[in-house]
């Protein structure tokens, strides 16, 4: 007994094979001419001590008879016993026309081959799409009753199976799968598809919060979900078994789960938060349709949910069933199985090897360009503040990257044995000194930089001055808080202004402005420079939303304590934790890569959140560090002379609170 398969190089296709191979007879597999190669190497993978029982037979789905020779017919004419049909666009995203042209074109030339070879059965694969939005259970026989097939794939599928049932010149098997995700096992799976597209904000929620922080959710309809080992060992045992020709069998689970129920299971496989609260989204239904079609054709509105899905990889086409309407009837699906100890496995029992399989395997981040390189060789990256700490860290790394490095810095020596360090390297560089604090002097560099190199790619703002004084120390001195504003803000401010416009000329480049977590703190003691930062924070939100459709990039990174020539005045700090600047580097190696709007670490992220939900709790925090840590003998006019050492109380405190500047 022999079997022919189309679509055996794909996902189910493939775990169908495992369970023939169990079997005796020759297995022959629709192959595309060209992809022979590929096949063999799947067959030497994955069933290399049964090759010989697998054989390539060349053709292609859209042609009629599958396009497969005389020869190749001859061959398996009254040999081949089982067509099994799997080949088809299994895709929401896909044109009508493609589908069409595959789901039912497809399956209309398979069924002209299994009457060619004396097949004596066809096991056509449908899909529980053939039952459309029909609201309530859906019954093995029935058909006629799909309601609601208006999308594409849901229409082929219908109609794919309605060829078969009315012109198929053998007797059939139809199989209903349901939502068919990886192997219970081993989690493998080969696309992105059903709940694997909300992955990403599952993930994305396990980076932002705690899993015992709970968060607030959508309840949906229904999701049908059955493993593809399930799937191809249901269909193997079926389509031996006597006496079930001309009839359906839905393999689905009988208890399905609803949306909010899944997502919570993944999100305890990826110890994530999970939906504590979930809001029922049928409750969205009293708002008529014309008004939310209106809403979703509003430009604002519409960009917002395009962006938004497409960071979460999610097609829209999947928002329309998340009140999937349909429940599926499995009587004779469980009679047929009955015995064989073959059912659905529990979503519990193996959510967490198909997160750990995608996690490991699917991961769209998986496949982005993660090296700096990627991103920077030969581009034109400028660095302000490069003769030293974060700069020159800065500097260093986007050297090594291959960028065509431009080091900024006030003090000549300092600046040029940063460059020879960069050349060491054998990089690309180049200095320039420049007060930045000077606009006429900024100016000047600005039309140096761009005489000599044309543009900047990337504008790294890093130089910048900080003052650790209280207030009540201040009053005398104005001065400070004028000489911070004038470097940190307005000296930034000019780098940016100078190239910005061959950017807008060019549609391309990024600024990143290296700002402070005390700006998400409102650390005490750092009234001048926090103030500064927070200014050139607010410009670069603006400016981020003037910009967004441009190709041009605005991010701020609200960086922790790192230890830095910067620092060293207050003695403190040498007890504190901090972090080297080469950590800091690499937060503006993430900039470049993935160019978000902000880089924060959590404790900042959290202080933020805290000052906005609750901020006399806050304030009563930051009060209490303020007594805790006075001002450096500096500070008071005393130089270093009275400076103390960090007591234990200010250590765990600084500890507690790391990086945030006291």
């Amino acid at each position: 007994m022999s079997y022919f398969i189309t679509g055996g190089t794909g996902f189910i296709g493939r775990n169908l094979i495992d369970q023939l191979i169990d079997r005796r007879g020759t297995i022959y597999v629709l192959v595309r001419r060209g992809s022979k190669r590929k096949f063999n190497e799947l067959v030497a993978e994955r069933w290399a001590d049964h090759k010989k029982r697998l054989v390539a037979i060349t053709g292609d789905l859209v042609k009629p008879g599958l396009g497969v020779s005389a020869a190749d017919v001859k061959t398996m004419k009254g040999k081949v016993r089982h067509v099994f049909h799997l080949a088809a666009i299994y895709d929401l995203t896909a044109s009508e026309e493609a589908q069409a042209k595959v789901n039912i074109d497809g399956t209309r030339h398979a069924m002209e081959l299994a009457d060619k070879v004396n097949a004596k059965c066809f096991h056509h694969t449908s899909s529980i799409a053939a039952a459309g939005l029909f609201e309530g259970t859906f019954r093995e026989d029935m058909f006629e009753e799909a309601t609601g097939l208006s999308h594409p794939y849901f229409k082929t599928k219908h109609d794919s199976e309605g060829l078969v049932r009315k012109t198929c010149p053998i007797p059939y098997r139809i199989y209903r799968p349901g939502i068919v995700v990886g192997h219970s096992k081993t989690g493998e799976i080969d696309k992105i598809d059903g709940p694997y597209y909300f992955f990403k904000l599952i993930q994305k929620m396990r980076r932002m919060l705690p899993s015992w922080v709970p968060t607030l959710g959508l309840e949906g309809g229904r999701i049908n979900l059955v493993p593809v080992d399930f799937v191809a060992k249901a269909m193997d045992h079926i389509a031996h078994k006597p006496k079930l020709d001309n009839q359906c069998f839905h393999l689905t689970d009988p208890n399905p789960k609803r949306i909010g129920e899944v997502m919570n299971l993944f999100a305890h496989a990826a110890h994530a938060p999970l939906m504590s609260m979930r809001i029922d989204a049928r409750l969205f239904s009293f708002i008529p349709h014309p008004v939310k079609q209106g809403l979703g054709m509003l430009p604002p509105v519409r960009r917002i949910v395009n962006q938004v899905l497409g960071d979460l990889g999610i097609p829209k086409d999947m928002l329309s069933f998340f009140n999937y309407p349909t429940r599926f009837d499995t009587r004779d699906t469980e009679r047929a199985l009955k015995g064989s100890g073959i059912k659905v496995p529990e979503l519990d029992t193996y959510a967490w090897v198909l997160w750990d399989y995608w996690e490991r395997h699917l991961d769209p981040e998986l496949f982005i360009d993660r090296s700096l390189s990627g991103h920077v060789r030969d581009k034109v990256v400028l660095v302000t503040g490069a003769s030293s700490g974060i700069g020159k860290a800065t500097a260093l790394m986007m050297g090594r990257a291959g960028a065509k490095v431009i080091l900024i810095a006030r003090k000549e020596d300092e600046l040029l044995v940063a460059r020879q360090e960069v050349e060491d390297e054998g990089c690309e560089a180049f200095a320039y000194t420049c007060d930045l604090a000077d606009m006429d002097d900024s100016e000047r560099l600005v039309k140096k930089v761009l005489k000599e190199h044309g543009a900047v790619d990337v504008l790294v703002n890093n130089a910048g001055r900080s003052i650790r004084r209280s207030i009540g120390l201040s009053y005398d001195r104005f001065h400070d808080f004028e000489r911070t504003m004038q470097l940190n803000y307005f000296g930034a401010l000019k780098m940016i202004m100078g190239f910005l416009p061959v950017m807008s000329e060019r549609r391309q480049g990024q600024v990143i402005n290296i700002s402070s977590i005390g700006v998400l703190t409102n650390a005490p003691r750092f009234s001048a420079y926090v103030a500064s930062k927070a200014a050139l924070d607010a410009f670069s939100r603006c400016a981020a939303a003037e910009f967004n459709d441009t190709g041009i990039g605005f991010t701020t990174i609200n960086m922790p304590l790192v230890r830095t020539p910067m620092i060293a005045p207050t003695k403190i700090y040498e007890s504190v934790p901090t972090i080297t600047p080469e950590d800091a580097a690499d937060m503006v190696k993430q900039a470049v890569i993935y160019r978000p709007q902000r880089i924060a670490t959590r404790l900042g992220i959290f202080a933020s959140v805290m000052h906005s939900v609750a901020p006399k709790i806050s304030e009563i925090v930051m009060n209490s560090a303020f007594r805790m840590f006075p001002d450096s003998a500096a500070a008071k006019g005393k130089g270093d002379r009275g400076e103390a050492g960090a007591t234990q109380e200010q250590v765990a405190f600084a500890s507690l609170m790391r990086g945030i500047h006291w």
